[in-house]
């Protein structure tokens, strides 16, 4: 039994499927074949090989989140260690200290160490104040030396005896060799990276002359005149401060001398040290979880990102299909990019797949006609009847008018992928376009062709849909033309629209054989041919359905056949449906 197929549309320019060209200077060899590669690569192509061959243990990107994220980590730590308002606020608590010590070692001095003479008043008693001085600063371990009221020192607590005397007690440095190696080695790169930090303030030198008087310094004066004086000097053999407080030594209001309490910086420095290398032990271990951080982020971008970019590398050029990485569970931009590759991927070679099948179907397709003209052509040289010689040219005639109906028909379908993609849709009235192509039809039929009748409802919404007005078009005609080529003489081809929720319904009913059931879905392939009883061979191209399947699947829509049948079962006719979604 003859089939409803496309065979029957005629010259409705039918069309799909991207036909790409074969490069210059490459044969466009059958189905399955691919051009060869050139013999030299170009520059895009050498450095595309050499950077995907370079691979280093970090990538650029983990290289600039690292520094993105040490950046901010890294300039804390001269802040950190520099401490210059601590450095000072230690200095002025040391300096109260000292000026509290002072004042209790000056008390007792004035009471304890003053003789009232006859003659001269009350003076201070040298060796007595010695021997209290050394009591009295033993515990604090600072430095104390006692004026007289004329400026002479007549007591120092590093003196063991009085001044003048050669012994005296100095604290000695660590024999060679006591301080373990690596400490040693840890002290002295903090020594010169402290060294390296710069000072809040530029104190004077410390200076101290083989017999101090009250006049080397200015707070030791200060005090002769009754007030407290302070001083802060830097110790050029220590590079560290000597911190200064002269407090009176008085009895009754009555300044009998000065007490100068002197301490060095030892105790600010190991304060700083200790504050500073807390600070470093911290720093270290942010540093440690940044950098770890770092490239745990690194590693969930950059990794995927150069396996993704490995695997489109290996593809290149290849006819093996390469598995793009799926990381569509991560949920995020990585993941988007993968699902999009992949998707992409597949469709390329679902397009690659169907050129290839394209391009067999065409070479089958013209092959026929060829060889058919070809022997057509190589007889009637042979032959000297001329009513041979015209049935054979008649063949030759019907075999060119074949070819170029196929060609024409090849070609429509070729441009129609990239027409589509290019232009925009508009509203179409559905109802509209079937009432002209009805009117068509009636217009220029044969007195014994079947005739439409149009099904359209009165009232309602509009029948119309976003669309290509000429495509859309194009459909109906494919699908008119197959029912007529099927129905009897005379018959009625029914056209039906109706809305259909948020779709258009469009059904095109002939009187016709049917379709058989296992060809319901074939009859849309390319090239698909089943001709109506009587009709000449190679009429048509077989693409009118298939391009019309193409054409409604671009406006997202669905076309498909059915068979109708009567109460007793029996088919009918074929019904070939076109659901569009609606205009919104």
């Amino acid at each position: 039994m003859a089939s409803a197929t496309d065979t029957a549309i005629a010259n409705a320019g039918d069309a799909p499927a991207v036909a790409l060209p074969a490069p210059a200077g490459h044969d466009a060899a059958g189905p399955g074949s691919h051009p060869a590669l050139p013999a030299e690569p170009d520059e895009r192509q050498r450095w595309h090989s050499k950077s995907a061959g370079r691979r280093w243990p970090l990538s650029p990107l983990t290289l600039r989140i690292l520094a993105v994220n040490m950046l901010v980590l890294a300039l804390s730590p001269a802040g950190f260690l520099y401490l210059g308002k601590y450095q000072t606020s230690l200095i002025g608590q040391q300096i109260e200290s000292l000026k509290m010590q002072g004042e209790i070692f000056a008390a007792a001095l004035g009471e304890g160490a003053v003789l009232d003479s006859a003659g001269e008043g009350e003076v201070l008693l040298p060796d007595l104040a010695r021997q209290m001085m050394r009591r009295l600063v033993k515990p604090t371990k600072t430095r104390a030396r006692l004026f007289s009221l004329k400026g002479r020192l007549i007591a120092d607590s590093r003196v063991l005896r009085g001044p003048g005397d050669t012994v005296q007690v100095l604290k000695l440095p660590p024999p060679p060799g006591a301080e373990n190696a690596v400490l040693g080695f840890a002290n002295g790169i903090y020594k010169w990276f402290a060294d390296k930090l710069p000072r809040s303030k530029h104190y004077p030198l410390y200076h101290e002359s083989l017999r101090p008087r009250a006049s080397d310094y200015a707070e030791v004066e200060r005090a002769l005149r009754g007030d407290i004086g302070e001083a802060i000097r830097s110790d050029p053999e220590t590079g560290g401060l000597v911190l200064s407080v002269a407090i009176p030594v008085q009895r009754y209001k009555e300044v009998l001398g000065a007490l100068m309490l002197s301490s060095s910086s030892r105790a600010i420095e190991r304060e700083l040290r200790t504050v500073r290398l807390e600070l470093l032990r911290i720093f270290g271990v942010a540093l440690l979880v940044t950098v770890l951080l770092s490239l745990y982020l690194a590693g969930t971008i950059a990794r995927p990102i150069r396996r993704l970019a490995a695997a489109a590398e290996r593809g290149r050029g290849r006819r093996a299909r390469v598995e793009i990485p799926d990381f569509t569970r991560r949920g995020d931009e990585i993941g988007d990019l993968s699902g999009s590759l992949r998707e992409m991927t597949d469709a390329l070679w679902q397009r690659m797949s169907a050129i290839e099948r394209f391009a067999a179907d065409v070479a089958h397709e013209i092959k026929n006609p060829l060889s058919s003209l070809k022997s057509a052509v190589e007889t009637v040289v042979r032959v000297e009847d001329s009513a041979t010689q015209r049935r054979l040219m008649a063949i030759i005639l019907d075999d060119v008018e074949r070819l170029d109906r196929l060609i024409t028909d090849i070609s429509d379908a070729s441009r129609l992928d990239a027409e589509l993609s290019r232009l925009e849709l508009e509203p179409v009235d559905i109802g509209a376009m079937l009432h002209a192509l009805t009117d068509m039809h009636a217009a220029t039929a044969a007195e014994d062709s079947p005739h439409l009748v149009l099904d359209l409802p009165e009232r309602g919404r509009p029948l119309t849909v976003p669309g290509i007005e000429t495509r859309l078009s194009q459909v109906f005609l494919n699908v008119i033309a197959n029912a007529v080529s099927f129905s009897p003489p005379r018959s009625e081809i029914r056209l039906t629209a109706r809305a259909a929720g948020r779709a258009l319904l469009v059904t095109v009913d002939d009187c016709g054989p049917g379709v058989p059931d296992e060809k319901l879905t074939a009859i849309f392939d390319r090239f698909y041919t089943e001709r109506p009883a009587g009709e000449k061979f190679g009429t048509h191209s077989g693409l009118g359905l298939s391009i019309s399947k193409q054409i409604v699947a671009a406006h997202r829509g669905m076309i498909w056949a059915e068979n109708r049948t009567d109460a007793s079962g029996q088919v009918v006719g074929a019904r070939f449906c076109i659901r569009l979604p609606a205009q919104a």
